[in-house]
């Protein structure tokens, strides 16, 4: 990190204090020096944190409260959120089900205290382990895009990510030369994870070229085409859409390139409110209804919960599903 020690983390930080924000500090060294870079960067009064307490590690609590604690010192006010999930915590997918918590808690916390900006930590490293497990999951697009800088996480809130572009590595020695205390958080080691499995195999395919850079690289490239794909589709759906709701122009569809046709059926169905679906489902539904429209030919098939109806004449409907028993089972696609 070249010039003077915090400069990279006060200048990734400084465009999005603008707002009223709320912190996402764990206590790992990414998010402290989130923290502590933020409180040297504005007034921090102006800024709230927010620790949350999924109740998986007995040691948990006392970390949240350690976090308040450093928070207090800084003149930041801040608060422990509690995953409180109905029944037990599920006994695969925890992680999954923990991240997805842990994001629905703070943008509550970020509603109620008027943030319009939820910060978190995620690295540079965070990114290249995102985009590897994406990989080998066989993600299109969109997957290997990996985590953007900044998205909508609801009405009226952001969710940003400054230190995208920093190494891990930066952070962690911003921290020890500031002697600021920070816990590592002992499930990144757990080899029942696969992050955790996936970040031992990194160093390896640095070895042979793929870094967490080019990784990183790779996430950019993916999303500049993915939002370029993105525009040309929801232009397409404009133009394709019948005045009659949930009907489209099937031949016009069909005429479309595949990649550009997935997308805008696949925005079609989220404008009609469909549940959400997998890309290996989508594209499935689209090698067989593409050819059906471009040969005239009827079709039903069932794709996140909707009916997808071409008629002879390449109409396309959208309708939700009725029970898969009114339905004949060679009807089915699956539902997403």
């Amino acid at each position: 990190m070249s010039g003077e020690p915090g400069d990279a983390l006060r200048a990734a930080l400084a465009p999005h204090l603008t707002e009223p924000c709320l912190l996402a500090v764990s206590g790992g060294p990414d998010s402290t020096a989130l923290m502590h870079a933020a409180a040297e960067t504005c007034d921090p009064a102006t800024l709230r944190a927010a620790t949350v307490d999924h109740a998986l590690r007995p040691e948990a609590r006392a970390e949240a409260e350690a976090v308040a604690r450093q928070a207090a010192a800084l003149g930041i006010s801040h608060s422990i959120l509690t995953w409180e999930p109905d029944g037990p915590p599920p006994r695969t997918g925890i992680q999954a089900a923990a991240r997805a918590a842990r994001y629905r808690l703070l943008a509550a916390h970020a509603a109620e205290t008027g943030a319009a900006r939820l910060l978190t930590a995620h690295t540079r490293d965070d990114q290249a382990e995102t985009v590897l497990m994406r990989l080998c999951a066989g993600s299109g697009p969109a997957g290997l895009a990996g985590m953007r800088p900044v998205r909508a996480l609801g009405a009226g809130l952001v969710l940003a990510r400054p230190f995208l572009a920093l190494r891990k590595a930066d952070l962690v020695a911003w921290c020890e030369a500031r002697g600021v205390a920070y816990h590592r958080d002992p499930s990144n080691q757990d080899d029942r994870f696969a992050r955790a499995r996936l970040r031992r195999v990194l160093p390896l395919l640095a070895g042979e070229g793929l870094s967490a850079e080019r990784l990183a690289r790779l996430a950019e490239r993916a999303a500049r085409d993915d939002d370029a794909l993105g525009r040309i589709a929801e232009d397409a759906l404009s133009r394709l859409e019948h005045s009659g709701e949930g009907a489209l122009d099937g031949r016009a569809l069909a005429a479309l390139p595949e990649a550009v046709a997935l997308r805008v059926l696949d925005r079609a169905l989220d404008r009609a409110g469909a549940a959400a679906g997998r890309l290996d489902r989508l594209e499935r539904l689209g090698a067989a209804l593409l050819p059906a429209l471009r040969e005239g030919r009827a079709l039903r098939r069932t794709f996140r919960g909707f009916l997808i109806a071409a008629d002879p004449g390449g109409t396309i409907r959208l309708a939700p599903a009725p029970p898969r028993a009114a339905l004949r089972g060679d009807d089915l696609l699956g539902n997403g």
